[in-house]
């Protein structure tokens, strides 16, 4: 337990989280058992780290953090060790990656049954299915997720700034005042690129090239989080890698032609739609549907999940308006729900509201509607139904 406690010590001494993450915000801390759910790189390590510095001082016992990679778990459950935690006067346990350890639903049911008087928060992989999957934990867990930066955390970052988040409505209705509050303190086309090739996994920070590690963070993601959690057989994986990897080569332009990608990887119809949703799960792809769709139906477009998987994959040449589109998609999707249709040129906001991302540099090509809101790039401002595209990337 002492070697626990040493390098508690030494994580929260020298964590570096010069962004606070706006989910600590949102979560209800008040509750005995709280999962952060997000995908690899995101920074769950960082953020469990950063809970206990704002919290608990770097001396005090009651509050420990431990990594389920740690080989002294393979011989030891979670709830005995929560035990010797508990009685030693812990009333806070840290638990990172707990999927690691076997039945570890089962023994988190233990610990909440058995010490009323402790917390634990744990982190997941995205695609863990808290409650769909693990019974025992319905009704007692609380589970939240963890983003990538926002343009806006990204900004904030490199800026030095602390502009706030905007809800949606606010921006629609308010972002000719919202955008006044940002110019004088900060330029956002200065970093709008920036953040699309490399700005949304907090590890653009460490001295290592970019590109290469993501690529590493997206086959762990396969290797691992859809592998290990989906309990698939090892001799599928190259399935799935190359069913990714030719969804992100034809692009989003065209409904993916399912018995096409079955053919290719020698596989069923089924096989790829069971494919598709682990790849989201995983937070690779983003599907998108008609208003009133969804899986597991045939998505009219696939999307890679944010702008700067389509740079690790496409080195030479990505289309700006995939690029401007992933971003849009990826801004709205923590809150919103995303619909477009066959070949409409606008999608469809929480089943309402339409949007259109379009070139403020190219309006003359475009008939302005008033019932479309239009997103635009290449521009820091806008007015009536025409807003800055980086606008939306405060929505958290």
């Amino acid at each position: 337990m002492e070697a626990f406690f040493r390098t508690h010590r030494y994580l929260v001494e020298h964590v570096n989280a010069p962004v606070r993450r706006t989910l600590m915000d949102e979560i209800n801390w008040d509750d005995r058992l709280i999962g952060i759910k997000g995908t690899r790189g995101v920074g769950k390590t960082t953020f469990l780290l950063q809970y206990a510095k704002e919290n608990f001082d770097i001396a005090d016992r009651q509050c420990l953090y431990v990594n389920m990679n740690n080989f002294y778990f393979q011989g030891r459950g979670i709830a005995d060790f929560a035990g010797e935690f508990y009685f030693k006067g812990g009333r806070v346990l840290l638990i990172d990656q707990v999927f690691k350890q076997p039945e570890w639903s089962k023994e988190l049911r233990r610990c909440y049954d058995i010490y009323p008087n402790l917390k634990i928060i744990f982190t997941g992989s995205s695609v863990m299915r808290l409650k769909e999957e693990n019974p025992e934990l319905n009704g007692i867990v609380k589970s939240y997720n963890l983003r990538g930066f926002s343009f806006r955390e990204f900004l904030n970052l490199l800026t030095g700034n602390n502009f706030r988040p905007y809800s949606l409505q606010e921006i629609l209705e308010d972002h000719e005042h919202i955008i006044k509050q940002v110019l004088p303190y900060a330029s956002p086309n200065k970093f709008f690129q920036d953040y699309l090739h490399h700005g949304f996994y907090p590890f653009f920070q460490e001295h290592r090239n970019y590109s290469e590690n993501l690529l590493k963070t997206m086959n762990m993601m396969t290797e691992v989080d859809i592998l290990l959690i989906k309990q698939i057989e090892v001799n599928f994986l190259t399935k799935i890698k190359k069913l990714f990897y030719q969804l992100a080569e034809q692009g989003p332009d065209k409904s993916p032609n399912v018995s096409k990608l079955a053919k290719d990887i020698e596989t069923s119809r089924a096989t790829v739609m069971n494919y598709l949703k682990y790849l989201t799960d995983a937070r690779l792809i983003n599907m998108i549907y008609p208003v009133g769709e969804a899986f597991p139906k045939k998505p009219t477009k696939v999307m890679l999940h944010n702008s700067n998987l389509l740079y690790a994959i496409y080195p030479i040449h990505v289309e700006r308006q995939t690029a401007m589109e992933t971003f849009f998609v990826n801004s709205l999707w923590k809150d919103h729900q995303v619909n477009q249709a066959g070949r409409e040129q606008f999608y469809t906001v929480d089943g309402k509201q339409k949007f259109r991302i379009c070139d403020a540099l190219s309006p003359s090509k475009i008939r302005f509607s008033p019932d479309i809101i239009y997103a635009r790039y290449n521009t820091e401002v806008g007015r009536n139904n025409q807003i800055p595209l980086w606008l939306l990337g405060f929505l958290y």
